[in-house]
């Protein structure tokens, strides 16, 4: 398992840069995952939060997606960043390239989102589904481009609710799947990526009162297939 870089640190927590295909927590008895990775650097934190296979997780990040992951080191800053959360307080933001070219460059996606029945898969539109949530999410085009006779849109997205899967359901359910994603994206890809989905902004108000704003840059893999699509592209907007 590739280990993760620590953004920043202090007595009551930490931010980490989690890599991609990196499990949160473990499903299974022998996989390797970040809680792992935690508890043997931090052997205390296995007494915080409320759920012994998750200890000092306040928020998720699916495997495939990389990006800044908020952990509590201590009980109190465990029940400080779960209240954050509760109410919207904490500004995430991601980059995600997806398929088309969306006719907002601002735009807001409001659609509660459910689970499938009898499947693991969430949906805004099936016929069928339980635990129906609402659910929100801002974008912002920062750049169109037009590759291998494709037209793809690279966004700054910020969800304002916590849903699993939100971003990657909300922008398949407008047509706009996200490169890469083997669930609500495309089955046939004009692009070799995995899910191109990076948390790159976490904003909240510290336990001492102070405002922390972190970023992290897109990874490397990224990087690359983004240079690729821009320098074979036919037209690009900013």
């Amino acid at each position: 398992m590739e280990e993760p870089r620590i953004i920043f640190e202090n007595q009551d927590f930490l931010v980490i840069e989690k890599p991609a295909g990196t499990l949160v927590h473990s499903t299974k008895h022998n996989e390797k995952s970040l809680i792992d990775w935690l508890i043997k650097r931090y052997p205390k934190i296995v007494s915080v939060g409320e759920d012994k296979t998750r200890p000092g997780i306040v928020h998720r990040l699916d495997r495939e997606a990389s990006g800044l992951l908020i952990i509590a080191k201590n009980q109190k800053s465990f029940e400080y960043f779960k209240k954050l959360f509760q109410e919207h307080k904490i500004k995430k933001g991601y980059l995600a390239l997806v398929y088309g070219e969306l006719k907002e460059k601002r735009g807001l996606i409001d659609k509660p989102i459910g689970i499938v029945s009898s499947s693991i898969k969430r949906s805004t539109a099936a016929r069928k589904m339980k635990e129906v949530k609402n659910a929100i999410t801002e974008y912002e085009v920062i750049k169109t481009f037009e590759y291998a006779k494709e037209k793809f849109s690279f966004l700054q997205v910020f969800p304002k609710t916590g849903r699993t899967h939100q971003i990657r359901v909300h922008l398949a359910s407008i047509g706009h799947p996200i490169v890469g994603d083997k669930i609500y994206g495309r089955k046939k890809e004009k692009i070799k990526s995995r899910l191109f989905l990076h948390a790159f902004l976490l904003e909240f108000v510290s336990l001492e009162g102070s405002i922390l704003r972190l970023e992290s840059d897109l990874q490397g893999d990224l990087t690359k297939i983004l240079a690729e699509i821009e320098k074979g592209s036919n037209r690009l907007t900013n």
